[in-house]
């Protein structure tokens, strides 16, 4: 007896392209996404700095304070009408076929979300661990309870537009064209990565912030192919930018929403890296986490 195919649910996400199979269609779609993003911020921009102080717009493009930080996420609502235009016109299907079935999307999401929250609580809870020096406070609870009914809705929006657009466009696409596994699993794991290599601000931890986000990646790529929907994977995603952006952040940039900072920056090299390996051990646990939700 042959061993079921942890992906067929796959299938569901994919057969509506591959009607309209050709790659030069996912390059035209990017293009498209990129330039009615590219004038959708400009617009918002100029905007902003016409009626707001040059502090304001400097805090909002950093993300460095509450409303500056809410607006930049709410912003990336344009990706998400960028990936519905180009999967109308260009890749001839419908926008909602890139989530997939939406009642079980929704309750895939919703499982997923709450095993996280709960394995959450359970490092919550667990004995603290030297993480160097001591965390620095933020945002003060009178201040950041108020807010998070408006803050998960924001992070909730930047997260849906990058899995729609990487594990929902882009994947969905590329498996289209191409039955590898290696094929439409990696090469979207490669833009995500792409798109959180930055040098200038995190110096030599550059390349590893970049591994950081092909692996998670990977595993949302995963998530998705063996649910048939992007549910598991926008939990996936909201749980962790909660985390990163409500939690703990790191200061300077995208720090307006979050209780509490690191107590060094993205470009120290000892103590960021000590860091990111708690994290890859999180991701690892979260990732198993919402595999065995799924099973239930």
């Amino acid at each position: 007896m042959s061993k079921p195919d942890a992906y067929a649910a796959h299938e569901a996400l994919v057969a509506p392209g591959r009607s309209k199979p050709e790659i030069w269609r996912l390059f035209l779609g990017l293009a498209l996404i990129s330039v009615f993003v590219l004038a959708c911020n400009t617009a918002v921009l100029a905007a902003v700095s016409r009626f707001a102080s040059p502090e304001w717009t400097e805090s909002f493009l950093a993300g460095t304070t509450p409303s500056g930080l809410l607006l930049l996420l709410s912003s990336f609502l344009f990706v998400t009408l960028g990936v519905a235009l180009a999967a109308r016109f260009v890749n001839k299907r419908r926008f909602w076929g890139i989530l997939g079935q939406p009642h079980l999307a929704a309750s895939q999401f919703w499982r997923v979300f709450r095993t996280l929250v709960g394995l959450g609580v359970v490092l919550l809870i667990l004995p603290p661990y030297d993480m160097g020096e001591p965390l620095e406070d933020n945002l003060s609870l009178g201040l950041w309870l108020p807010l998070l009914p408006l803050s998960l809705v924001a992070i909730g929006l930047q997260t849906s537009a990058e899995e729609i657009l990487f594990r929902g466009y882009v994947q969905q696409a590329i498996a289209a064209r191409f039955r590898s596994r290696i094929v439409w699993m990696v090469l979207p794991s490669l833009l995500f990565a792409l798109g959180h290599y930055l040098p200038a601000e995190a110096g030599e931890n550059a390349l590893l912030i970049a591994l950081w986000s092909f692996v998670f990646g990977m595993f949302t790529a995963d998530i998705t192919a063996r649910s048939g929907t992007l549910g598991p994977a926008i939990a996936m995603h909201l749980f962790n930018n909660m985390v990163a952006l409500l939690i703990v952040a790191l200061p300077g940039s995208l720090s307006g929403l979050s209780l509490y900072l690191l107590p060094y920056d993205m470009a120290d090299t000892e103590s960021l890296r000590a860091w990111l390996a708690v994290d890859f051990a999180v991701m690892f646990v979260a990732w198993l986490a919402a595999r065995v939700a799924l099973r239930r």
